[in-house]
């Protein structure tokens, strides 16, 4: 296996990785968002709290988030790592004229810079959310939907249930119940600090810079780059990548801030 090593180790092994990691990360960014549109469903959060109860329980989602915190640990060590190597190869060429700007975009020179920024946004993130819902305190709410018409009401639940969620039917009023913890309310009452919304707004600026660089270039890296697929990796990674993802991410804080206005 040393050969593998070997590999892995190298410069060229190094941005293979990232972009291989990087590449799972947008994937994932994906399947987060379209997970967290269910904040914008009107019916309390109801659909919002089965979801985050569905994503921190069923094994297999489990174990590809244990897969995701190691790869955007990676990520961020191998991006930091070349950063500093390319920095260190210009300051060793002392007698080259060199042009940043000339010879790279804004993105590529500033990389390491927006996945600081994007490293410290998912630490703030995760502690004020996901570690609160795993190790802190969220409260239950009881939610009852009819299933003729589909309106939801909810309540404060103050008892004690097993686990994160119960769910049943009561047949003569058939009215579903659901006794969830409530990550919804977390988010509703975090978002009302400003700060914590500019925050979150500023550092998706990051992730669209990052993305629509890093997105590219990770293509590029595996050695995927054609004129007859270019104009489509292009649009994913500026239509999608670029804008569509981190404005949905942005979206998502402001709405509840201005809601509670």
């Amino acid at each position: 296996m040393s050969w593998l090593t070997q590999t892995l180790t190298s410069s060229i092994g190094k941005k293979l990785v990232m972009a291989l990691t990087g590449l799972f990360l947008c994937s994932f960014l994906l399947v987060h968002m379209s997970g967290n549109l269910q904040l914008f469903k009107n019916d309390n959060g109801l659909a919002f709290n089965v979801y985050a109860v569905f994503m921190t329980t069923n094994p297999l989602v489990k174990t590809i988030s244990y897969g995701l915190y190691a790869f955007i640990l990676l990520h961020a060590f191998e991006g930091l790592y070349l950063a500093a190597q390319n920095r260190k190869a210009r300051g060793n060429q002392r007698y080259v004229v060199y042009n940043g700007k000339a010879n790279s975009s804004w993105f590529s020179r500033n990389m390491a810079i927006l996945g600081t920024v994007l490293l410290v946004f998912i630490v703030v993130h995760m502690s004020n959310f996901w570690f609160e819902y795993k190790f802190g305190y969220v409260p239950y709410t009881q939610y009852e939907q009819s299933l003729a018409t589909g309106e939801v009401t909810s309540t404060p639940f103050e008892g004690e249930i097993k686990g994160k969620m119960e769910e049943f039917v009561r047949e003569e009023s058939q009215t579903r119940v659901v006794i969830v913890k409530d990550l919804y309310r977390s988010v509703m009452e975090g978002f009302k600090n400003p700060l914590l919304v500019l925050f979150y707004v500023i550092a998706m600026f990051a992730v669209s810079f990052h993305l629509v660089h890093g997105f590219q270039s990770a293509f590029q890296t595996l050695g995927i780059n054609h004129p007859k697929y270019n104009p489509l990796l292009n649009f994913l990674g500026a239509g999608v990548f670029g804008i569509i993802i981190p404005v949905g991410f942005a979206l998502m804080p402001l709405y509840f801030f201005f809601k509670s206005m």
